[in-house]
């Protein structure tokens, strides 16, 4: 009989930076005792599954988050994809229930999806948005996010404590009266001392059509580029699959492993300005070029922010240029913060029930 607590991690799969941030959590779990079961939908799912083959997994529903085509349709297209959004929430809730019963859950730790959470037993909201911003309708998306944050036991955020923070007003908003408990940065990497390999890694995610729009628009620009480039499209396959043309390697998707030693030997990070990749970039210590995704008003205060702190440059996506890469000498790349977690203190609240 297994006598180790179950507890269910369930990122929303929206890219896969919300996926990536829960391999720390995960992994520390299994090292205080715990069994991880993993729940989620497409690729968040499949990306995890592959990360930690032998345990237990299952499918979510799916809440078929896509981006306009147009940056000015992002907005609009939400509030249509809002019934269909609440309907998947009150399905995933079910799912949930059962789960619990059939695989003797004893804690949840929901990762920004809505319905996963239970009252008979310990259930966490991870999330880097207390503030959630949607232009001139900021107040409302916060006070609505915050409204679901309230249902649960505890919101842990992934960020510093204190002035020198990465999400700004995003995770640090005034008079916020709910409790928190913030981790420090949460990411799956670490910094290692090795020799620069590529002058430039693009690292791509997010949903579609947006990720494919920035994939041909970066591989068309790249040819003009005068050094060695590293290009992750960040889509997870069955197979992992390599190309090269000309000075441009090109894979389909990374492990872990293998994205942690690339990053590494890495001079200039080229991505999207999505929160996972600001952690792992601050612990590596990387210099890095933002894009972020066109309609995503949390993406471009990071990037914005980041930028007017000298930290890392930014453009819109239709205005990238490869000349532009030749400015980072202005700016003076991610600083790592130490920070000690203590997780058996952190999931305390699983040893209650």
């Amino acid at each position: 009989m297994n006598s180790k607590k179950r507890i269910l991690v369930a990122p929303l799969n929206w890219g896969l930076g919300h996926s990536t941030r829960c391999i720390p959590i995960i992994n520390a779990l299994i090292e205080n005792g715990f069994e991880p079961v993993i729940a989620s939908d497409g690729i968040a799912l499949e990306l995890l599954k592959k990360e930690f083959p032998t345990l237990s997994a299952f499918e979510l529903p799916s809440y078929n988050i896509t981006y306009a085509k147009k940056a000015n349709g992002f907005k609009i297209k939400l509030i249509k994809d809002s019934p269909h959004l609440l309907k998947t929430i009150k399905r995933e809730k079910k799912v949930i229930e059962s789960l619990i019963d059939k695989e003797q859950i004893s804690g949840i730790i929901s990762d920004n999806r809505f319905g996963v959470r239970h009252k008979g037993i310990p259930s966490v909201f991870i999330t880097h948005q207390l503030r959630v911003l949607s232009g001139n309708t900021t107040w409302l998306s916060s006070k609505l996010h915050q409204k679901i944050i309230a249902k649960f036991n505890e919101c842990w955020v992934p960020d510093h404590l204190g002035v020198n923070n990465l999400s700004g007003e995003l995770g640090h908003p005034e008079n916020y009266m709910a409790p928190v408990k913030y981790l420090g940065a949460l990411t799956r990497f670490k910094k290692l001392d090795v020799e620069a390999e590529y002058n430039l890694l693009v690292l791509l995610s997010g949903p579609e059509p947006q990720r494919t729009f920035l994939e041909e628009k970066l591989l068309a620009e790249l040819k003009h580029y005068e050094g060695r480039v590293l290009f992750v499209k960040g889509k997870v396959e069955p197979e992992q699959h390599k190309t090269i043309v000309d000075h441009i390697e090109i894979y389909n998707y990374m492990t872990s492993e293998q994205l942690e030693i690339s990053i590494n030997k890495s001079d200039l990070i080229l991505s999207r300005s999505g929160y996972t990749t600001i952690m792992d970039l601050e612990k590596l210590e990387k210099k890095a070029f933002f894009i972020p995704t066109p309609g995503q008003f949390e993406q471009e205060y990071l990037a914005k922010r980041l930028s007017t702190e000298g930290i890392a440059p930014y453009c819109l996506q239709d205005d990238f240029d490869v000349n532009m890469l030749s400015e980072m000498d202005k700016f003076s790349g991610f600083k790592s913060q130490e920070y000690h977690l203590n997780y058996k203190k952190l999931f305390g609240l699983f040893e209650c029930k």
